[in-house]
């Protein structure tokens, strides 16, 4: 006749596990008996940590494409059109294949470039102005007084 093997009352308690007589079970050797921690590790209390650091919120979309400014380098002064539109044409595509910066650089680089034309433009305006007023006073002060026969 076979017996049943006995088994603990409450399977979760440890003490009161049967074990097999005569089988010892290894132990760890990097571990003595009440050691928790290895030797010569120190342990300190909770470490205080920073705040977490804040960064600017992220940019969504491109940017803007300055388009008005491109058409502007074209009626003010045309040769920097051809670099403004250059840059404007750059602008998505460096977008979508994730060259945000790119995107953004080319984005204030035609901004950029339309209002330079705006400068060459007032300049030579003014310039011009100003050369047509000597222009017109020179020749009234080269002009002796008429006499009408």
């Amino acid at each position: 006749m076979m017996t049943e093997p006995q088994y603990p009352t409450d399977p979760q308690d440890p003490k009161e596990q049967q074990y097999p007589t005569g089988q010892q079970y290894p132990t760890d050797p990097q571990y003595s008996a009440g050691q928790q921690y290895p030797a010569g590790q120190q342990y300190s209390a909770a470490q205080q940590y920073s705040a977490a650091p804040t960064y600017a919120a992220p940019h969504y979309g491109p940017p803007k494409s300055n388009a008005g400014w491109a058409v502007a380098s074209i009626l003010f002064f045309w040769p920097i059109a051809f670099a403004a539109f250059n840059h404007l044409h750059d602008i998505y595509p460096k977008w979508a294949m994730g060259d945000h910066q790119g995107a953004q650089y080319a984005s204030e680089r035609v901004k950029k470039l339309g209002q330079i034309s705006l400068l060459i433009a007032v300049i030579c305006w003014v310039l011009f102005i100003a050369f047509y007023v000597i222009f017109l006073v020179a020749i009234v002060s080269s002009v002796d007084s008429y006499t009408y026969n």
